[in-house]
């Protein structure tokens, strides 16, 4: 069947069958567990999901390619919606784990990459391709220019690993830059602070990357600064378990006013 890529929906399909199988390589189900796939397509990805795994789920905004996938995969539960707006409680496993799994559109990457991190409760893993030069970001370690907002949140809030690199070739239509195929493990301790809490300081740090952080996180502390930091350092130099530190001492402050 003939099918036009929406621009407006960053859709490049993957048609390279090597990488579709290191993608399958990479996920680690087990019987019993449920693999979400986000932004199916037309299925290049999925039809051997559904081969090798017995509880695949897939979310797709395009009402084309649900229609594809309706016509020529068996067995798929499909939800047709914007993943942007997607309540991942209710899609996850009542009896084993949930694994997500997706190329992602370039334009939106950050938004769902922080969507599943916010909601990481809910799952084992995520297998997840996107901008080579986005993964680089979550990987990346202090006081490298790759280093900020991604990272620190990224590596707080699960385990990151770079897996592999993809060449524009292997999609059609193909993007103008590489891609990576990154794992995140959520397999990190609760955070001794709230998200929000930690989101503020690690924004508000990075927003004036340049400045020391004594000016640049002025607006979030005010005039409560803990000892015990360097804030003569600029926001890149500080690790994400120094921003966790600071946020939950900057909660406990709060909740002795």
């Amino acid at each position: 069947m003939s099918f036009k890529t929406k621009k407006s929906l960053g859709q490049h399909f993957l048609t390279d069958n090597n990488i579709i199988a290191k993608i399958l390589k990479s996920v680690n189900a087990k019987d019993g567990d449920r693999v979400i796939e986000i932004g199916p397509g037309t299925g290049a990805l999925t039809k051997w999901l559904v081969q090798q795994h017995k509880d695949v789920h897939a979310i797709e905004v395009d009402q084309r390619a649900v229609e594809v996938l309706v016509q020529t995969l068996e067995g798929l539960i499909i939800h047709q919606k914007d993943v942007l707006k997607v309540n991942w409680e209710e899609l996850i496993s009542d009896s084993g784990d949930t694994l997500i799994i997706g190329n992602l559109p370039y334009y939106i990457t950050s938004p769902i990459l922080f969507s599943l991190l916010e909601s990481r409760q809910y799952f084992k893993e995520a297998i997840l391709m996107m901008q080579r030069e986005v993964a680089q970001r979550l990987v990346a370690s202090p006081s490298t220019k790759d280093y900020g907002i991604l990272s620190v949140q990224t590596q707080l809030m699960s385990t990151p690993e770079l897996l592999f690199d993809v060449s524009p070739n292997s999609f059609s239509p193909p993007p103008k830059v590489m891609s990576s195929v990154i794992r995140l493990t959520f397999d990190k301790p609760d955070l001794p602070c709230t998200d929000q809490t930690l989101k503020s300081v690690v924004r508000t740090a990075f927003n004036q990357r340049r400045k020391k952080l004594s000016n640049s996180l002025k607006p979030v502390l005010s005039d409560f600064f803990p000892d015990g930091f360097n804030y003569d350092e600029r926001a890149e130099n500080w690790s994400p378990a120094i921003y966790a530190d600071l946020a939950e001492q900057l909660e406990k402050s709060r909740s002795q006013e």
